[in-house]
């Protein structure tokens, strides 16, 4: 079997302040908005937003299936993390700086970055 994993979405219950807080965190504007789901193209993969209280679903928020997102170093990923609630504070694992926070939905994502040489927390 040939799999690929193309997109994932997330639950808001807050579109518009959901895509205010994705377009300051990834730095782009939401490629298409809509009041149910709205999607960002981070590279070729499709983020999702979607609003599953209007479309009359249930969501059990949790923990365990976090949306991984990595930047190019420590310094960027320490900016990115400035203000944001803090799920798991940042440490090395392995060859990989990890972080955990909550967006403004309440959903955890992971942010990680390579460890480079002369890396400090």
């Amino acid at each position: 079997m040939n799999c690929t994993i193309r997109s994932l979405y997330l639950c808001v219950k807050d579109m518009d302040r959901a895509i205010r807080f994705y377009e300051s965190f990834l730095e782009q504007p939401v490629t298409g908005r809509d009041e149910l789901y709205s999607v960002f193209d981070v590279n070729g993969f499709r983020l999702g937003l979607f609003a599953y209280e209007k479309a009359g679903e249930d969501h059990t928020y949790g923990s365990n299936c976090l949306p991984s997102l990595e930047v190019d170093c420590l310094d960027i990923l320490k900016k990115k993390l400035e203000g944001l609630p803090i799920v798991f504070e940042c440490k090395r694992i392995g060859n990989n700086w990890v972080s955990e926070f909550e967006d403004s939905e309440g959903n955890h994502i992971e942010l990680t970055a390579p460890v480079k040489e002369g890396d400090k927390l």
